[in-house]
């Protein structure tokens, strides 16, 4: 039987853990926090990231990481990209100390500052290669509020290991929950990252009070700008019309449920980024996607006018609606 070790247990790692639960998967939920574990076990609800939700008995969880990783035979992180050094760093040492190997998987969106590394890049440089035999990441639209809740949702499973993929994609497969498989990590990796940048912009013009025309530029031109991103980056193109890249856009990009479009619109409505952050209580991924993107583009020459109008607004206090200005009155040019 399979076992399966969940680093992380917010509200995407809970609701993922979960689904495997009630799937009589063997899976165990790692946090750093006791009273969190303790919670989960006895009270089997996670309140503070799923108010309301009641979780399967068989969840189980531990606060110490050996605890959970002993006997995995795959290992599911899912933290904050800011959280993933370090957690990985605390992976590779459990993982040399129980001289074990696993598959090793993720299911966070985001970029590293600075270094504009993926998720999977970033485990690759503190979890030594000989701990693990495949790298795999989940992506696609998937607010954790409504898959804990039953609502149907498909996903997509990137990896370059066919068989990688099918022990998570069989572990999370259900009548409510159904996973695809395909063979481009970076792609996938690239499209849970990017849309969190356009569904801060389509928050802000509901925040500011457009309606659905605008969002629906916003949403196509911002796939346009996740698409050359992700080419220039050597992903396939027709990754970001499946579920990876569009389904995912369209899901952050529009629904109040996304912690990236209640942050952009809590912006367009004229709060400060501090005070949204301050109140969310949770990390906002596209704050710092937007940071990386910019620099990247600037780096690389890439003409990504959605993004540098929201790095200005968010990184140089530009007004949002000179900035929409800018963008709608930029030179004519043909549909690309």
């Amino acid at each position: 039987m399979t076992k399966i070790a969940v680093l992380g247990a917010g509200s995407w790692g809970t609701a993922l853990a979960n689904t495997m639960a009630i799937n009589d998967v063997d899976v165990q939920i790692w946090s750093h926090r006791a009273d969190q574990v303790e919670e989960i076990n006895q009270q089997h609800t996670n309140e503070k990231y799923l108010p309301g939700a009641q979780l399967s008995p068989k969840l189980q969880a531990a606060a110490d990481m050996t605890t959970a990783v002993k006997g995995a035979d795959l290992v599911l992180v899912v933290v904050p990209t800011k959280a993933i050094r370090t957690v990985g760093e605390q992976l590779a040492a459990v993982l040399t100390s129980l001289n074990q190997q696993v598959i090793l998987a993720h299911a966070t969106k985001g970029l590293e500052q600075g270094t504009h590394l993926r998720i999977s890049e970033m485990l690759r440089e503190v979890v030594p290669a000989e701990r693990y035999s495949a790298l795999t990441v989940v992506s696609g639209p998937s607010h954790a509020e409504d898959v804990i809740k039953g609502d149907l949702t498909a996903v997509s499973i990137g990896a370059t290991d066919k068989a990688a993929a099918g022990v998570l994609q069989a572990a999370l497969a259900n009548q409510h929950f159904r996973p695809y498989t395909n063979q481009d990590l970076l792609g996938s990796e690239l499209g849970g990252a990017l849309k969190n940048i356009i569904a801060l912009g389509s928050g802000m013009l509901i925040g500011l009070g457009y309606g659905v025309n605008a969002q629906a530029a916003l949403l196509t031109r911002g796939l346009v700008e996740m698409r050359e991103v992700g080419q220039k980056m050597g992903a396939q193109p027709e990754t970001f019309l499946g579920l990876a890249g569009i389904g995912d856009l369209i899901v952050t990009g529009m629904s109040p449920n996304s912690r990236n479009f209640r942050a952009g619109r809590a912006l367009g409505q004229g709060q400060q980024l501090e005070q949204v952050q301050a109140e969310m209580g949770m990390v906002i991924e596209g704050v710092n996607t937007v940071k990386a993107v910019y620099e990247y583009s600037q780096a690389n020459h890439l003409d990504l006018p959605i993004t540098t109008a929201l790095y200005r607004v968010l990184y140089e206090g530009a007004d949002i609606e000179k900035q929409i200005t800018s963008l709608m009155t930029r030179p004519l040019k043909a549909e690309d």
